[in-house]
């Protein structure tokens, strides 16, 4: 057995490596979202699924996602984040790719909540990852550079349904299939615990060091730590909402199928920009503060959403400047993660404001699918999201203000680093 030590590995392969995974849960999860117009419609409903049964779809599917991201923080540290990644990886590719099989909606929900479970705790490891890779003070930025991977995917996802058109299982068949396919390079590339020995002594200096949920309690960040997980809660919300039912909710609203996934399309190239903008942003003038403005603008923009344009340029105008600033605001709070909580907490912490904030994720989807399926759902739906932006603002106004990591804490950082970009 061979030891090879953080040198040996290529940062660019570590960042294409997670970057790529991220993508593949933003496009496995937009693919329920882009073809539900198809799925539900009331002529031909796949499977027996209808607006009530697609939101039982979703919510179980996004109950996997947050379960997955809440266990999965001390499950990274036992097996180490390659084994674990690799794990999730397969979990969610080969349910992904069954679901076109399936003769029955309920089927379909029990098999998008295994998925789900993969999913959600595919996007904490590969963010942990970054954050351990790249230097303290770029923190932020690895992480709004690694999350453009998810609006990338669901960019791909919504090119994809709109190619396809009616035969909208290949969209589910790429999506598992990418993921397959890159199993291989997540095995080779991505770092690892050098021995069974080096995994052992680090889950002993885990332990000893006890980052369980009650350590993110302590010494006064107990404040800080609930104001997070309630901004993550509504941010994933808003994320989820939109990517499971604009389609839906811009075609109630009197749009063309068609057009209801351009604006799809349109609103997560608005988060790929936001996200390039929101990190850079973040580093240089403060996470906390840029987050709260980040919240305030994407509740301005989601409530002109109300008006119903009849241009069809405004109309996605106004959707790609509110992709920009909703889907970059919830990104922004994992990078505050890594400034709020010492280096031995940051996975937990991460896992636990991704899990709690998966909450969100399924509420927001169950919210809106009821909304749409009363006849509630235009203009209703936005301005539920409007408030739950602002609630947003406050709960991060509410986050202590985060300090530049000291030295030590950089020395710890590193070494922590070093300790785990090791491979067998």
């Amino acid at each position: 057995m061979r030891t090879q030590t953080h040198t040996t590995f290529s940062r660019t392969w570590i960042v294409i490596l997670c970057w790529f995974t991220v993508a593949l849960e933003g496009f496995d999860l937009v693919a329920l979202g882009a073809t539900t117009p198809i799925l539900t419609d009331p002529a031909a409903p796949h499977a027996g699924l209808t607006t009530e049964t697609m939101t039982v779809v979703a919510t179980l599917s996004l109950v996997g996602v947050g379960l997955g991201a809440v266990m999965i923080g001390p499950l990274s540290y036992r097996w180490g984040r390659r084994r674990t990644l690799l794990a999730c990886v397969a979990l969610f590719s080969i349910f992904t790719i069954a679901i076109p099989l399936l003769p029955t909606w309920a089927l379909i929900a029990l098999f998008r909540f295994i998925a789900g479970l993969g999913l959600g705790a595919s996007m904490p490891v590969a963010l942990t990852v970054m954050q351990e890779t790249m230097a303290s003070g770029r923190r932020a930025h690895a992480t709004t550079v690694t999350m453009t991977g998810y609006h990338a995917g669901a960019v791909g996802a919504s090119l994809v349904a709109l190619a396809v058109a009616d035969a909208w299982q290949w969209v589910f068949y790429i999506g598992g299939g990418l993921g397959i396919i890159v199993l291989p390079l997540i095995y080779l590339y991505l770092p690892d615990h050098s021995s069974a020995e080096e995994a052992d002594a680090a889950a002993a200096a885990e332990a000893e060091t006890k980052p369980g949920i009650t350590a993110l309690f302590t010494n006064g960040r107990a404040r800080s730590t609930i104001a997070m997980w309630i901004a993550s809660f509504m941010g994933l919300l808003l994320v989820y909402g939109l990517n499971q039912w604009l389609p839906k909710i811009m075609v109630s609203a009197g749009y063309p199928v068609a057009d209801s996934l351009v604006m799809l399309f349109v609103t997560n190239v608005g988060a790929v920009i936001g996200l390039l903008i929101g990190g850079a942003t973040a580093d240089r003038f403060g996470a906390r503060g840029s987050i709260a403005v980040w919240f305030l603008l994407a509740a301005v923009f989601l409530l002109s959403l109300v008006i119903r344009f009849n241009s069809g340029f405004v109309l996605n105008a106004f959707l790609l400047v509110t992709g920009v600033f909703v889907f970059s605001a919830q990104v922004m709070i994992y990078g505050l993660v890594g400034y709020i909580y010492p280096a031995h907490l940051v996975s937990t912490g991460m896992g636990m404001t991704a899990g709690i904030g998966r909450f969100g994720a399924i509420i927001g989807p169950a919210i809106t699918g009821w909304m749409i399926s009363t006849g509630n759902g235009y203009p209703g739906v936005f301005i539920f999201y409007a408030a739950a932006a602002l609630l947003a603002v406050v709960m991060v106004l509410l986050i202590r203000k985060p300090e530049q990591p000291s030295a030590n804490r950089n020395s710890s950082a590193n070494r922590n680093s070093r300790e785990t970009m090791t491979q067998e």
